[in-house]
């Protein structure tokens, strides 16, 4: 034991002493911190639709004089009212051209955000110099459109439109009352934390291989293995990455939530399904991430023992990837059905339950029982794994040459018990 704290510590002073990572935590979490505390500083209302800068001073940002956006408009069947085109294009200046040429002029100017040209009751063409994609004004005309051709249809045959509008969109009041998750509202912040898992077990996984690699592409391990037993190396070197991934992690995830949670009332709450997470997901996340992590941890670690140079990591963990891969991927499309039968099942798969179990808890129902047993069939795979991965990587520490199969170390472990 005093061996794998020797080794434990010697790999976490690698992590905290390494400029780049630690620069790369505090740049990372700065950055995070200052995007979200953007609204107290620079008015963004056009995005956020909060109109507040500045904290709790309530003031209200004036609107600057001339902001109005300009469109021109050619009606050529007599049916546009441009002051039901005011109403639905807010802060919009409308102008009539004298024919489908001067709209075109004054598109490509620039002296007209658009141009809409209507050759019939129900017939229009637009112009617009280049098309953004949250382009909504075709949308917004052709809702106008509909209005005059209504209006014109209501006054030809005597009725009363607003009678008939009102018939059509009558208000209903809804009480909606969530009994147990909304799986809508809880869906993106999932999808965030499963990314973010994977990029934590792919990224700090190849880090492991690779340093397992480089001991014995340059010998260092014929040294390090005479004076302390390869399972102290093995889970040194796993625990430590472990801790150096959940303290970037947890910095930088930690630094994002609160800076949120500080200026939450700025963004007027439109990233609350990313970043208001509640606290039983993010225990869970943090219980069954860390053991998905440790669980392929270890298996990179064995990985990184079967090859002598840095070159041949990817072909050794290549398989590794496709497993860690589809597990993503499958992840990903259940989360539109965590109470499914396939996700139930991917729950309580150690290679899988990191990422699909915590999904379940927040967005779908599941017992106390199912997440007991999930975890501990989890934290007997981890142990299972790490004394298998041990056992790999003592016996291909010293094994040099060409990168030895994953079947051929299994199948050498076997004759050697």
């Amino acid at each position: 034991m005093n061996r794998f704290f020797i080794v434990l510590r010697y790999e976490l002073k690698e992590y905290f002493t390494n400029k780049v990572f630690m620069v790369l935590t505090a740049v990372l979490a700065v950055l995070g911190a200052a995007l979200l505390f953007l609204p107290r500083f620079v008015d963004m209302s056009d995005f956020t639709g909060v109109q507040i800068v500045g904290g709790d001073s309530g003031e209200e940002v004036p609107k600057e004089e001339g902001e109005q956006a300009v469109y021109v408009y050619l009606d050529q069947a007599g049916v546009v009212q441009p002051e039901i085109l005011g109403q639905m294009f807010p802060e919009s200046d409308w102008r009539e051209a004298a024919d489908e040429a001067e709209v075109r002029a004054a598109v490509e100017a620039g002296e007209a955000e658009a141009g809409f040209v209507v050759t019939g009751a129900a017939e229009y063409a637009y112009y617009v110099f280049n098309k953004s994609m949250t382009d909504r004004n075709t949308a917004v005309f052709g809702e106008a459109m509909k209005l005059f051709y209504r209006m014109d249809y209501c006054r030809t045959a005597g009725w009363n439109l607003e009678e008939i509008a009102a018939m059509y969109d009558v208000p209903i009041e809804v009480t909606e009352n969530v009994l147990n998750k909304d799986s809508g509202s809880n869906y993106w912040y999932c999808y965030v934390l499963v990314i973010i898992v994977f990029m934590l077990i792919v990224y700090y996984g190849q880090m492991i291989a690779v340093s397992v690699t480089n001991e014995k592409s340059n010998r260092a391990i014929e040294v390090l293995v005479t004076s302390t037993s390869p399972n102290s190396l093995l889970f040194g070197k796993v625990i430590a990455g472990a801790v150096g991934g959940v303290f970037q992690m947890g910095v930088v995830l930690g630094a994002t939530l609160i800076s949120y949670q500080v200026n939450r009332e700025q963004w007027g709450g439109m990233l609350d399904m990313f970043l208001h997470i509640p606290s039983e997901v993010l225990l869970a996340f943090a219980f069954f991430g860390l053991g998905g992590y440790l669980f392929y941890a270890f298996l990179y670690g064995a990985m990184g023992a079967l090859v002598s140079k840095t070159e041949d990591i990817s072909k050794s963990v290549s398989g590794l990837m496709v497993v860690i891969m589809a597990v993503y991927f499958f992840s990903l499309v259940q989360l539109t059905n965590v109470d499914g039968q396939v996700i139930r099942i991917l729950s309580f798969l150690p290679v899988s339950s990191y990422s699909t179990m915590f999904a379940r808890i927040a967005m779908g129902t599941v017992a106390p029982w199912e997440i007991i047993v999930s975890f501990l069939i989890l934290a007997v795979s981890i142990l299972g794994t790490g004394i298998l991965g041990a056992k790999i990587y003592r016996m291909g520490t010293l094994r040099y040459g060409n990168p030895i199969k994953i079947t051929s170390a299994l199948k050498d472990l076997k004759k050697s018990e």
